[in-house]
Order: C-alpha cells, then sequence, then structure tokens
C-alpha cells in the first residue's frame, strides 16, 4: 500500500514538473532579470536554462511575506541567484526538500535561550536571513539591494548555499561531492577557515582574510556560505587572494564567475 501511494505522488510530481515546461516565462519578468548583474552576462544557452529553473522553483516552493505582500520581482530575484547556484549543477528539481521561503520586510529580531551551568538566559539577536529544515528566510530590503549592486555580500546567494550544503544530510560545509573531490576539498577550505579562525581570534593583520570577514569563521558551514558569496558576487578579488578556493568553488558549481562579473 505505501509502495503504491509513493509511486503515485512520484507520478503525479513527474506530470506537474512536464507541465511546468510549457509555460512561457514572460516578458516583463525578463525586464526584471535584466536589472541583475549576473543575469546579463550570461550566455544565450544559460539564460534559457535557468529561466525554465526559475519556473519550475516558483511554482513549487511556497512563498510567504511577512506583513508585506509577495509580489513577482521578489519571486523571480529569489528565484534567479537560487537557480544560479545550481545552474551548472544535475539535479531532478531545484532544491527539492525546500518548501517554504518566508520573506520579511525589513531585518528580523528574533529571541534566543542560551544555557550555562543550569543558567538559562533570553537574548534578542537580529538576522537578515536564515536557513532552517525545509525553510527559508530572507529580508527583502538586503536581498533587494545586494541582487542589484554588486558587492562582497548576497543574503540570497548565502541563505541557499546552506541550502546546497544540506543536501548530503549534514550541515558541515561539505555539499554534495563526488568521493574523488572529497579529500582535496576539505584540505583546501579547511586550511582557509582554520587560518581565518586564528586571525578573527586575534582581530588583527586581517589581510587577504578580510576580504572574508570574520562572520565565516564562526564554523564551516558559514565559511562554505561566505565564500560562496564571493565566489558570486567578487570572483576577481577571491581568485587573486584565494585561488586555489577559488579552483575548488568553479569544480563544484562548475561556472567561471569572473565571466559573469565585470572588475
Amino acid at each position: 500500500m505505501f509502495l503504491g501511494i509513493t509511486l503515485f505522488l512520484d507520478y503525479r510530481k513527474r506530470q506537474r514538473l512536464k507541465a511546468l515546461e510549457k509555460i512561457p516565462f514572460k516578458e516583463e519578468h525578463r525586464k526584471v532579470l535584466l536589472k541583475v548583474p549576473h543575469y546579463k552576462n550570461l550566455s544565450d544557452i544559460d539564460k534559457k536554462k535557468i529561466e525554465r529553473s526559475m519556473i519550475r522553483f516558483a511554482y513549487t516552493k511556497e512563498f510567504i511575506g511577512i506583513k508585506m505582500q509577495i509580489t513577482d520581482e521578489m519571486k523571480i530575484v529569489i528565484s534567479f541567484y537560487a537557480c544560479l547556484l545550481l545552474l551548472h549543477i544535475e539535479t531532478d528539481n531545484c532544491y527539492d526538500n525546500l518548501k517554504t521561503i518566508i520573506v520579511y520586510p525589513a531585518p528580523v529580531v528574533l529571541k534566543n535561550v542560551r544555557e550555562s551551568g543550569g543558567i538559562y538566559t533570553k537574548e534578542d539577536f537580529m538576522i537578515d536571513g536564515q536557513s532552517a529544515n525545509d525553510t527559508v528566510v530572507l529580508v527583502w530590503h538586503d536581498a533587494k539591494f545586494e541582487a542589484y549592486h554588486l558587492r562582497h555580500d548576497n543574503v540570497i546567494v548565502h541563505e541557499f548555499a546552506h541550502e546546497i550544503d544540506f543536501m548530503d544530510g549534514e550541515i558541515d560545509g561539505v555539499p554534495p561531492l563526488e568521493r574523488s573531490k572529497y579529500n582535496e576539498w576539505t584540505s583546501v577550505l579547511y586550511k582557509d577557515y582554520k587560518k581565518l579562525q586564528t586571525v578573527a581570534a586575534k582581530n588583527r593583520e586581517w589581510g587577504k582574510y578580510k576580504l572574508l570577514g570574520s562572520y565565516a569563521a564562526t564554523n564551516e558551514a558559514e565559511f562554505f556560505a561566505v565564500v560562496t558569496e564571493r565566489f558570486f558576487e567578487s570572483p576577481h578579488s577571491l581568485k587573486s587572494h584565494f585561488p586555489e578556493l577559488y579552483k575548488e568553488l568553479r569544480d563544484f558549481y562548475h561556472i567561471d564567475t569572473l565571466s559573469l562579473v565585470s572588475k
């Protein structure tokens, strides 16, 4: 009985994805994309490919606005950057385990309870994005600005890098890799992560590690998310200062972002 239900649901999913292939990409949506630096520099083939991926993404995820209405612009921009990361990575569907994208208008203050020695304390902390379980949380004020203006940071890229990291079942800074590439990946990223931790602890003589910043030293997962941001947002600086790191990211994402971003 359970197998029959599973096969039926798989069939319905395939049929739905097949139906989505017939939906045309609207010209007014393409006009929004023309304001996004990375889209303009894609090849014509990649533009068509990412537009198809965006349609599948937008129609298979639930977008929820908190104290705001979800607009087409929000769906287009978020879908574009989510799909850009997987543009040349073969998957059955964009972020199959992701169900919901929650969008806030401004940075969110969350309450957290910390325990130390049996003493519990409450504290507030502010976020502009978060990835947890099957949900991504984004702040539109920051996401919109970073999508249209190249800089080191891009909260959409950051949170969807976490989603990619979790595709193998763990958020540990190691995304799904071919077994033959695992040792080289972990060696290169762990080396720079440990050096960054040392520099961040001293908080002086940052040198080239200023490009990555202290937040990347939080843990291996945040390091992967931050270097993915730099790979897409400031690839020339990343390759100049961290050529081995750039190579690992280029080989994983199968895209040379130097061609997408002007110096």
